[in-house]
Formats: structure tokens, C-alpha cells, sequence
């Protein structure tokens, strides 16, 4: 197989990758140049398909990209986050699209590699750089998000790009932009793939103010964006109170698996809640204790949800902030 690609390069000249341009897939080389003449792309060259992205058919028809647990770095690119993708009876659906261009680009060449149909949707959980920097890429799709999602990338928009090119290094970031929102989900809608049914639904404020979930209604699939971290310590940029009010309702879903944001990448629901509401529900009573006793905010971070240290991978990267939404959140009570 062959495909388009261009060479990007930094403005200063070095550092420089090579970029898919995606919809000129072909079996040969010859085809590709003809593609290539048909619908030119200034300084496009034919090569042989690049790396995919390692999927996993979780159910019939669904597909998982399991990132690592670790914090976004030079060696692993960016690739730290729970990607997916659902083929309908006439189209694709993208869920998730990670943290640099390069990442959509190599989740492009995995549904490539299982469908010609159309990649129509691509279904955004929430607003963090590591789950929307790769939607560029899906340039003919449809961009969903929470309704809250456009301002929220907005406000943020230079702090994420630039946060996540000293994190990843430049060269693994070239290309990368932030998605448009195309539509957006107030409450909740559903997206027919063909003859298969996605049932979206945005959330009140809970990891953040713009999660939004998707159930493919064929397998009892769930994808919780980051309502539902595994392993990896769950990171609060919301509501405390919203988050475990949320959690509480999805107890009460039926689904036949979960994929978690980050960790699993399949999980049954029960299994998937219940350590996310432990490790909420002690940073909740930890944190009202220490305002009780009347500790300051710096006193408390040292040590709000301590117990919890050996249960989470990054727990000392990320606990403190947490500590610190906590307290804010709860002194108000």
C-alpha cells in the first residue's frame, strides 16, 4: 500500500517529519502518482504506508488504541491516551484523536487498514490537548463536542499547544492544531453510522465542564472519556461533587464493557466505578477534615488522600493539583 505524504519542517528549518495527507491510500505505486496528478499537493511524494497505530477489536466492530500510563513525553510522543473507532454499515466514527497530529495521522492508517467507508464523525470527550490535538487530521468529518467544548478550547488554545510541544518536542508536534468544533451536544443526540446507533450524552460538570460519553448501542459499548481513569491517577479540572454525582449515575447504566479514558482498555462498569469513587470519595473527606481543623491549603496538599498513594500510577504528578481543586471546591460548603 502507498500514500501522500509532505515534509514539514520548523520555521528555523530543522527539526522536519514527514506528513500523511490523508485519501490518496492506494495498492501501488503507479495509482498513487496518478492519484497524485489527478489531485495535486504541493511538494506530495508516494511512499509506502506508514506506521498505524495498534488497535484491538474489543466487540464487533469497534476498535481500541490503548496509550501508556505515563505523563506525555519526548520518547512516547504524546501516545498516552485511550483512542477508538466504531465502523458502521456505511461509515466511521473516531472517538478520541490524541495529542499531536502524528497520532491521528497513524489512527487514520489503522481504519485504513479495516475500512474503505468514510470517516464521518469524530467524537470528542472532553477538552484536554491529549485527546483532541490529533482531529485535524479527519479534515472531511464532522468535529462533535460538548456543548461548552468551543469556549473551553478557546480560553485554552495557546497554553495547550504550547505546553505540548515542549512536552512531546517539537518534531512530534509539527502539524498539530487545534480541532474546530463542528457541532455540539447540549444534552444528548445519537449519530447513525448505518444500521448502527451512537448515543452521545454531555455531562454537568465533573472532570471537566465538557465530558461528553458515547454508547455504540450494537455492542453495549461505553466510551467514558475521562469520567473513568484506570491505573492512571484521575485528574479533577471540574467539580469534585459534579464528578461523584456523575460517577453514581453511570453505576446505575448497563453496558455490556467500558473504555476508560486512560488505563484498561476494557472494562466491565462495576470494576471501572467502583475505584474511581473510592479515591474521590477519601479525597472529599480528607480534604473536609483538614478545612475542619482549620489547616491552610498548603498545610492540607501534603497530605489529603495520602491512603491512596499505592493504588495510582502518577499519583505524586497529579494528586497535589487535585488536593488543591478539592479544597477550593469544598471550603465553600
Amino acid at each position: 500500500m502507498f500514500e501522500v505524504v509532505v515534509t514539514l519542517c520548523a520555521l528555523s528549518g530543522a527539526p522536519c517529519r514527514e506528513a500523511l495527507v490523508p485519501g490518496y491510500e492506494t495498492a501501488t505505486h503507479s495509482a498513487c502518482e496518478e492519484a497524485l496528478a489527478t489531485h495535486p499537493v504541493e511538494a506530495g511524494q508516494c511512499k509506502p504506508v506508514g506506521k498505524a497505530l495498534d488497535v484491538t477489536e474489543i466487540a464487533p466492530g469497534v476498535f481500541v488504541h490503548a496509550g501508556a500510563i505515563a505523563e506525555p513525553d519526548a520518547q512516547n510522543r504524546g501516545d498516552a491516551t485511550n483512542l477508538g473507532f466504531i465502523i458502521g454499515g456505511n461509515a466511521v466514527a473516531v472517538i478520541d484523536s490524541g495529542s499531536a497530529a502524528w497520532m491521528g495521522e497513524a489512527l487514520w492508517r489503522a481504519i485504513r487498514a479495516r475500512t474503505d467507508l468514510p470517516v464521518a464523525w469524530v467524537i470528542l470527550t472532553h477538552m484536554h490537548p491529549d485527546h483532541v490535538l490529533g482531529a485535524s487530521v479527519f479534515a472531511d468529518a464532522t468535529v462533535v463536542g460538548h456543548e461548552d467544548l468551543p469556549r473551553a478550547l478557546a480560553d485554552r488554545a495557546a497554553g495547550y499547544l504550547d505546553s505540548y510541544e515542549r512536552q512531546i518536542g517539537m518534531k512530534g508536534f509539527l502539524g498539530t492544531v487545534l480541532p474546530t468544533i463542528d457541532e455540539s451536544v447540549a444534552d444528548a443526540r445519537q449519530i447513525d453510522l448505518g444500521g448502527r446507533v451512537l448515543s452521545l450524552r454531555a455531562w454537568p460538570v465533573a472532570h471537566t465542564g465538557t465530558d461528553l460519553t458515547v454508547l455504540d448501542e450494537s455492542t453495549g459499548t461505553f466510551f467514558a472519556g475521562d469520567l473513568v481513569f484506570d491505573g492512571h491517577l484521575p485528574t479533577l479540572d471540574g467539580s469534585l461533587r459534579g464528578w461523584q454525582q456523575v460517577l453514581s449515575e453511570l453505576q446505575g447504566m448497563t453496558a455490556e464493557r467500558l473504555v476508560p479514558g486512560h488505563g484498561g482498555p476494557v472494562l466491565g462498569m462495576a470494576e471501572a466505578i467502583a475505584p474511581m469513587q473510592r479515591y474521590l470519595d477519601v479525597l472529599a473527606q480528607d480534604t473536609l477534615a483538614a478545612i475542619d481543623s482549620g489547616e491552610r491549603l498548603s498545610e492540607a496538599v501534603g497530605h489529603v488522600a495520602a491512603q491512596e498513594a499505592n493504588q495510582w500510577h502518577l499519583f505524586d504528578a497529579y494528586n497535589p493539583r487535585n488536593a488543591t481543586a478539592a479544597f477550593t471546591e469544598l471550603e465553600w460548603e
